[in-house]
Order: structure tokens, then C-alpha cells, then sequence
């Protein structure tokens, strides 16, 4: 059974309306997501549906496909109303008419119609599953598939800026995010394992009827920036980077990192480097606001880093020129932040280079660099994350290190006396303004 549909009809229609305005004629497909089989055919993933499908039409419910005729000026649902069979196993579900007309559709199709509906010019966008890409095929009657560069932009465009209403649920799934953070932090203590703060997590989304919006990140070794192992066991004098958020049953998302002591208290090192973390955040915030690109977010604040990372003695030299050589990458290797919504990297199917930069800002191919999301202009509207981090990661170092590389910026002497140091990162949703940024969700952590 699908999830509650997040807002009335006249948003989906409006929706709908101003994406036909940017097409002379032709059609647009959507494609929904079906289930996904684990390890047998009735034994499914959790069910997802595809952020374009939900926004535009509203509904999450698996096999259900739609066509927007631009010429006729209509929107066609393809779905199969419920079979005894599927009432047996999991109830009674609204038929598609009554689903279409909660989202301002009037015209319903069977699934098996819809390759009728199909022609030259119908618009589609990449797809990022198999099963996607297998239809396609069917459907278009080609293997050489050629997604609309046109549509996805315009996609693209439209769902950056969020509205009033998408900013509601932002906000929500953001205070929810917090509440979880805040019961792992108040109830870690030494001798746990990190499943089990996992557990205190899991118990807030469920209690607000969330899901994860992503495989949480609950680690003592914070200098793994995606770790999903949750066996160590915490000890005093250890950190947990914890890096999770809520995602509410509308798809929309939080995003929030926080790193603390497992014992309540950091060591003096701890100290000076969540302190520098903490400066780097404030400055990305500080400097954020519409019109200003992210790209310059991101150095200005590695620039921060890597003046205190002179001041602490892990570096040395210039700060600017290090900034120039790439030395900064060694200790922050990731972006600052990245877009936000109903993907918790909102819209990365699309590919970071049409989401997070443009035709006449072109994403950077070099280390660190290159894993900036986000790099074009801030916008009005908006919501992006600010995330900086400083990491020791021993194998990276290890390898600068028989590269030759930097040895004029960092103290390498310095950093194989600190290299079980972990990493820090501190996270936050905000919405871009014109004059600034404002942080998403109540309840400071």
C-alpha cells in the first residue's frame, strides 16, 4: 500500500503546468519505480518511488507510469486497479481513478496501454535502474536510448527552487533528524557497540513514522566517510561521527552530522580540531547566501582549515598556496555540502555535473575537488547542506607521503604521531535566502 499523498491537487497540477510551459509540444514520460526483489520474488527492498514520479504525480505506489501530452494539453496515469488476489495479501487499495483524482489527473490507463501512447516525440529522462532501462527498450522499440537533456533540466530548474510547502517538510524531517541525533548522544557511554546507538536512531524515526533517508553512518572511525560497518565497540577517549537523517513518509529529507566524545568530554587534541571544524562550518555559513558560487564556499572554508591546521603544526608554509597545490585535500578530501529535498542528494540521478554546476561552470576532475557536489551559484530557495570535516585517514597520507607530494605544506613528522586521530565532520539543512541562510528544523542539537 502506498503512502498518504503529500499535498493537494492543485500543487501537482500547478507543477505539472509549468513544466509543460518549458515544451512547445511533444510528450513527457514518467516513470514510477516498482518493487525491488531482495532474494525471491515476494520478499522486496522497502519501497521507494522514483523523486521526479512524486513530485510531478504525487503518489507511492509501485507499477505506475505517466504520460504528460503537451499538445492535448492532458496528464495520463498508467496503473492497474486491485485484484482479489492483491486485496487478499495486503487489503484493500484506492482504485487508480481515485488515486488520479487526488492529484488532479482525469485520465487513467491499464499499464499494458501505455506503449500505445509512445511515439517519436516523447521526452524521458536517464534512467538509473535496470528495470528502467530494460522498459525503455520495449517501449521505444531501440536499445540506443537517448534521454531528453532538455527535460532533465528542466526538471532540474524546477525542482531546486523549493516552495513554502516543500520548506514545511524540510523543516519536519530536519527536527526529526535532531531527535534522533539527540538520543544517540545521550545514550552512548563506553562498552556499547555502535549497532546500538543505530537502535536509538531507528527508534525516533519509527515513533515519527520515518524511515532512515539513508544508510546512517554511525562510526568511531570517523575518517571512513561512508562507514556502514556498526561492530566496533566504544571505549572511552573514542568519537562517534554520527551522519543520518529522517525521511518522511513524503520522501522529503534531513541530513545532519554531528561528532562527539563517547566519555561526554574531548581530549585537548579532540578539542582544537572540532573547535577548527566548528570555525570552518561558521564561515561556510556566514559566506552562503544567493548569488554567491559554492565552489568559493567550499575554499574559503578549506582555507580556514588549513590556517589552523598551520597554527596546530599538522601544516606549515602559506595558507593560500597550499589552497593552490591541493594540500587541503589531505585532510579534506570531500565537498562542503550538496542539494537537498526529496533525495537526501537531491537529484544526483540526473548526475552532479547538470545538478550541482552549469555550461558555463564545469565540475573540477581534481582530487577533492571533484567530489564537491554543489559548486554553482546559490539560489534563492535553495536548501543545500553545510558539512566540513577534517580527517586523518592513514592509508591517504600514507600514500602523499611515498607521492612526495606537499611536503612543503604538511608536516608529515607531525601527523604519524596522530594518526588513529579518526575525523570530525558537523552537518547542517539550510535554506538559501537572499541575504543568507537559514538552518532548517527546531530543537538545536
Amino acid at each position: 500500500m502506498g503512502s498518504a499523498i503529500a499535498f493537494n491537487s492543485a500543487i501537482y497540477a500547478a507543477r505539472r503546468a509549468a513544466l509543460k510551459k518549458e515544451f512547445g509540444s511533444g510528450k513527457l514520460l514518467l516513470m514510477g519505480n516498482d518493487e525491488a526483489s531482495m532474494n525471491y520474488v515476494d520478499n522486496t527492498y522497502h519501497y521507494r518511488q522514483d523523486s521526479t514520479f512524486l513530485y510531478y504525480i504525487g503518489i507511492s505506489q509501485a507499477g505506475l507510469n505517466a504520460i504528460i501530452d503537451i499538445d492535448k494539453d492532458e496528464t495520463i496515469l498508467f496503473g492497474d486497479d486491485p485484484t482479489i488476489d492483491t486485496i487478499i495479501w495486503i487489503g484493500k487499495t484506492p482504485k487508480m481513478s481515485e488515486l488520479a483524482e487526488q492529484v488532479g489527473i482525469s485520465l487513467v490507463e491499464p499499464s499494458s496501454q501505455l506503449i500505445n501512447f509512445i511515439g517519436d516525440g516523447t521526452h524521458y529522462l536517464p534512467p538509473y535502474r535496470d528495470k528502467h532501462t530494460l522498459k525503455l527498450r520495449a517501449w521505444t522499440g531501440t536499445k540506443a536510448l537517448k534521454p531528453s537533456i532538455k527535460f532533465m533540466q528542466a526538471v532540474i530548474a524546477q525542482r531546486s527552487i523549493k516552495s513554502s510547502e516543500e520548506i514545511e517538510h524540510l523543516d519536519k524531517a530536519s527536527s526529526i533528524s535532531r531527535a534522533m541525533h539527540k538520543s544517540v548522544q545521550e545514550n552512548a557511554k563506553a562498552g556499547m557497540s555502535e549497532f546500538e546507538l543505530i537502535s536509538f536512531a531507528s527508534k525516533v524515526a519509527w515513533e515519527n513514522n520515518c524511515q532512515f533517508a539513508y544508510p546512517a553512518i554511525m562510526t568511531k572511525n570517523g575518517q571512513t566517510l561512508h562507514n556502514h560497518y556498526y561492530g566496533n565497540v566504544l571505549k572511552d577517549g573514542d568519537m562517534v561521527l554520527y551522519d543520518g537523517g529522517a525521511e518522511l513518509p513524503s520522501g522529503y529529507c534531513g541530513d545532519l552530522t554531528r561528532t562527539f566524545p563517547v566519555s561526554g568530554e574531548f581530549t585537548s587534541l579532540q578539542k582544537s580540531i572540532y573547535d577548527l571544524v566548528q570555525a570552518m562550518y561558521n564561515g561556510a555559513v556566514s559566506m552562503s547566501k544567493s548569488g554567491v558560487k559554492y565552489y568559493d564556499v567550499h575554499l574559503h572554508t578549506a582555507k580556514i582549515m588549513t590556517q589552523g591546521l598551520i597554527d596546530l603544526g599538522w601544516m606549515k608554509g602559506n595558507a593560500d598556496e597550499a589552497i593552490a597545490a591541493g594540500a587541503f585535500t589531505v585532510f579534506f578530501p570531500h565537498g562542503l555540502g550538496h542539494m537537498l529535498g526529496l533525495d537526501v542528494h537531491d537529484m544526483e540521478n540526473f548526475g552532479e555535473e547538470y545538478v550541482g554546476y552549469s555550461e558555463s561552470f564545469l565540475k573540477s576532475t581534481e582530487f577533492g575537488l571533484r567530489s564537491l557536489r554543489l559548486g554553482k551559484k546559490l539560489q534563492e530557495g535553495f536548501v543545500i547542506t553545510i558539512e566540513p570535516g577534517i580527517y586523518v585517514i592513514p592509508e591517504l597520507i600514507e600514500q602523499r607521503m611515498r607521492e612526495g607530494l606537499y611536503t612543503e605544506f604538511i608536516n608529515y613528522e607531525v601527523l604519524q604521531k596522530n594518526m588513529d586521530f579518526g575525523g570530525i565532520r558537523i552537518e547542517d539543512d539550510y535554506l538559501v535566502e537572499e541575504n543568507g541562510v537559514r538552518i532548517l528544523g527546531s530543537d538545536n542539537i
